[in-house]
């Protein structure tokens, strides 16, 4: 590997580490449900015990999410991506300890929402910053490390979960679970001051110099860095101070909303929130739950791996309709499970195969997917579009499933997401295009000329 490359790799794996803050609040929270029920356990919405729990208590991060995800695209152009990604970082250590410390469950709710909001917007300024960095050939790959970060900081998680729950006695072990997150949380902070600003954010301010400087650290000596300014300038002078929200982006536009929203339709998130409570629904004792959540999340890294060695290979389609297929198999099978009460460890099994399928399918591509599609002026505003959808329906579907389980019942809830990922296969087969191996520049170009063919039908 050459020294520009391992320059490229080292940039994006760090700036990737927001990504491991982001699976690790993500999931951190699940190691505490039962405990924060029975604490807060008065608290009613609506009369509803499970209503307060579920939607303030466990879903207040991903509120924050929403916030982060609608208003991130401000922060990332004006003040910079690098900089941005400084912020979240703060975000996220003033989360982990607050949470930790206080004992009012509105209090707990707020910090866990400014969490949220370092997540929502990690999840534009990130792969914003590694596209812009990454040659076309390795461009899937190296934002592709953002979700490795992810799933890596999910396992993270779940193991620190069970490892404080099996070594702290007493009801404050969920003080020590959230509160480990500022450890990441400061190691991240201390690197991302090492990474640059953006060459493409900077070239759209007129700081050629600081871009060309940075172009020649990550390019090859044999590439003529003159010739990527030219190409980068080019694509940045057919692009004006349009909005996404424009007839010309319209393609785009439905495209990031669409492979969000079957993101957050498969339930994955509301599997990760509650998974020691479904695996104990499914027959499992507490310890073997927990430990069972353990497995989720290594199945999740392994195939995740799988994913990003084959997204610039086999492309983003391909990938996307192999997870759909272990989707609708996996859920099914779960469906099915709960529906006839067919309970024990083969349960956790199929649960295992839908993880792997998210992993090796949505989880490797909806980042790397969004964060490509749009042109340089308009990628955060369009990110932010992909991402709204993603941590609404990220916050709504997980607030709802402690209800939803005692209304209608497991077996109704899977068998609702089952469907979605029909659909969502549908949607693959037919309307998704593939974008490996195609520069940015290119790719809007190639996308603005879609659509003008699609107005003039």
């Amino acid at each position: 590997m050459s020294a520009n490359q391992s320059k490229l790799y080292a940039w994006s794996l760090i700036v990737g580490l927001a990504g491991f803050l982001f699976g690790f609040d993500t999931v951190v929270i699940s190691g505490a449900d039962q405990s924060l029920s029975s604490l807060w356990g008065d608290y009613t919405l609506g009369g509803e015990s499970s209503a307060f729990h579920g939607i303030v208590v466990m879903s207040s991060a991903l509120w924050g999410t929403v916030l982060g995800a609608a208003l991130g695209a401000f922060p990332t152009d004006k003040l910079g991506r690098k900089k941005t990604l400084f912020y979240i970082g703060i975000f996220y250590f003033v989360s982990a300890l607050g949470s930790a410390l206080t004992s009012d469950p509105y209090l707990f709710a707020l910090f866990r929402f400014i969490g949220g909001i370092g997540v929502g917007v990690s999840t534009i300024a990130a792969p914003a910053y590694v596209s812009e960095i990454a040659p076309a050939k390795e461009r899937g790959k190296l934002v592709a490390l953002y979700q490795f970060n992810i799933v890596f900081g999910i396992l993270v998680a779940f193991a620190s979960n069970y490892f404080i729950g099996s070594l702290v006695s007493g009801d404050n072990a969920w003080r020590y679970m959230l509160g480990a997150e500022a450890l990441p949380a400061v190691a991240y902070l201390l690197l991302i001051t090492r990474v640059p600003r953006s060459p493409r954010w900077l070239l759209g301010r007129g700081e050629v110099d600081q871009a060309r400087s940075i172009l020649v650290r990550l390019h090859h000596a044999s590439v003529n860095i003159d010739e990527v300014i030219g190409d980068i300038d080019k694509a940045a002078g057919n692009e004006t101070a349009e909005t996404v929200f424009q007839k010309k982006y319209r393609k785009q536009l439905w495209l990031v909303i669409a492979l969000a929203a079957f993101n957050q339709f498969s339930g994955i998130n509301a599997f990760l929130y509650y998974s020691p409570r479904i695996f104990e629904m499914a027959g499992l004792e507490s310890s073997a739950a927990l430990l069972s959540s353990i497995g989720v999340g290594a199945v999740n890294l392994i195939f995740t791996l799988i994913g990003l060695s084959l997204i610039d290979q086999s492309g983003r389609k391909k990938l996307m309709i192999i997870g759909s297929l272990g989707y609708i198999l996996s859920l099914g099978l779960v469906t099915y499970s709960f529906a006839t009460e067919w309970f024990g460890m083969h349960v956790t099994y199929f649960f295992f195969l839908f993880i792997a399928s998210h992993a090796i399918g949505q989880g490797a591509v909806i980042w790397v997917f969004i964060s490509e599609i749009f042109p340089n002026k308009q990628r955060a505003q369009g990110q932010a579009v992909g991402t709204s959808t993603h941590w609404v329906l990220a916050a709504i579907i997980p607030a709802l499933v402690p209800l939803l389980f005692t209304t209608i019942g497991a077996s109704a809830v899977f068998g609702i997401f089952t469907v979605m990922m029909v659909l969502q296969l549908v949607w693959v087969l037919l309307l998704m295009p593939e974008t490996k191996g195609v520069s940015l520049e290119d790719l809007s170009k190639s996308l603005g000329q879609y659509q003008k063919t699609i107005n003039k039908s």
